[in-house]
């Protein structure tokens, strides 16, 4: 029998993700992902690979921490589901931090359930580590603890490959998007062309790939807020209208050049 693919399954399986954190149940959230899923959390830092990697990091930054989900929207394309929330992590020792991010599940077929292959968290970590030291003795008693616990589940390398999610496209990523998304909202087609350089994949919808033109079309007078960047990508939540959504913006390995815009809308483009 084939597995249900419709948008209330895939949800289904993403969602079953907070309540396992919620109940505290490794097991039950490790056995969510394929054997050689990938958790890219957060989008920069060095991805944790296959069950025994992802444990490890069940075990570091979700185990001895309560984390609650504001969710403001999720939306499904295809077999992706795109989360935008904010989340509440509350740390052993009580001092608590909000950190606004966007959730990308990639899920795969395995046997007779979906499981995910990729989870990309985008968030930024230096803001939270600044938030978590501003709250006081408890905030930074949280992060002396978090060094050693960090080396000790991942290594040295893996305490590393952590902070490399404080390098990203930054300010300068989120201006390029800023100006992007302003000349799209006044239907300006030849500065976002501009803009973009023509080398830019733009899609609609995750896999559905559109001129600068009919992008701009379908963004004009488009409204935006809650601007991420991590790694080489920026997220933004958008509003177009009668769609709301998020867009995923990926930069050259090198500089803050386009590579690929993708809307992920809660109604068809």
């Amino acid at each position: 029998m084939p597995l249900d693919s419709t948008a209330d399954a895939l949800l289904a399986a993403v969602l079953a993700s907070p309540l396992a954190v919620a109940a505290h149940d490794k097991a039950a959230w490790v056995d969510l992902f394929g054997e050689d899923a990938a958790v890219n959390d957060p989008v920069g830092s060095r991805p944790h690979v296959g069950k025994v990697a992802i444990g490890r990091f069940y075990d570091t930054f979700i185990g001895p921490n309560a984390i609650a989900f504001d969710v403001r929207r999720d939306l499904v394309a295809g077999p992706t589901v795109v989360r935008d929330l904010s989340i509440s992590i509350t740390m052993s020792t009580g001092a608590t931090v909000t950190v606004p991010m966007h959730l990308r599940y990639d899920l795969a077929e395995v046997g007779a359930a979906w499981k995910i292959a990729r989870l990309a968290a985008h968030w930024e970590l230096a803001p939270m580590i600044g938030q978590l030291l501003r709250t006081g003795p408890r905030g930074i008693g949280a992060a002396v603890r978090l060094g050693p616990q960090l080396v000790r589940n991942q290594g040295v390398g893996g305490a590393i490959g952590m902070m490399r999610a404080l390098s990203s496209v930054g300010r300068a990523g989120k201006r390029r998007v800023d100006a992007l998304f302003t000349a799209a909202a006044l239907g300006d087609v030849a500065g976002v062309g501009e803009l973009l350089g023509g080398h830019a994949e733009l899609e609609l919808r995750p896999g559905t790939s559109v001129s600068v033109a009919d992008f701009v079309d379908r963004t004009r007078n488009m409204r935006w807020d809650k601007v991420i960047a991590a790694g080489r990508a920026v997220t933004v939540s958008v509003d177009l209208g009668d769609a709301r959504g998020v867009a995923i913006i990926d930069f050259d390995r090198r500089d803050v050049a386009v590579r690929r815009i993708v809307l992920f809308l809660d109604t068809d483009a």
